[in-house]
This record gives C-alpha cells, structure tokens and sequence, in this order.
C-alpha cells in the first residue's frame, strides 16, 4: 500500500456509516448490489462499481470525497479515486 496525501485530509476517526445496512440509494429504490464501499470523509454507503448503480464512484463524481473502504465484513482495504490506487 502507499501513502497518499488524500488520507491526511479524512477526519481522525472512520464516520459513522450512512445508512449502515446497505447503499442507501439502492435501499431506495429496491436495486440490487454487490458490495458496499464506506466514504470516509462523510459515511455515506455505496455500491461498488460491479454493482449495476455503482452509486459510490457515483458519489465522489459528486461530492469530490476521495477515499473510500470496503464495507464488506474482512476486508480492510481503502481506495483513493484521485490517485486511483489502494491506499
């Protein structure tokens, strides 16, 4: 993994996950999902891109956020859009 500048600006502590059973937009519509990606700047929960909705690159395209993590139980592994890698 490498360093990336992004992960300095997040705030000290992971944010508490909006919602935190599922991508809310897909709650809200009744679309499926594959795996759900936690943005750590504001705790918004969102698909990943092999879902069909794809709302968290949808959500930094948005927000400008940059670094998400995977929200799926054991994994732990962030991904910076900016720098397009692991982080």
């Amino acid at each position: 993994m490498s360093a990336c500048a992004h992960l300095a600006e997040l705030p000290p502590a992971d944010p508490v996950p909006r919602p935190p059973d599922g991508c809310g937009e897909c709650l809200a519509t009744g679309t499926p999902w594959v795996h759900l990606r936690l943005c750590l700047t504001c705790g918004h929960v969102g698909c990943c891109d092999s879902s069909p909705m794809r709302h968290a690159s949808r959500h930094y395209r948005h927000t400008s956020h940059p670094v998400i993590k995977s929200y799926e139980p054991g994994e732990d592994w962030r991904w910076c859009f900016v720098d397009e890698s692991i982080v």
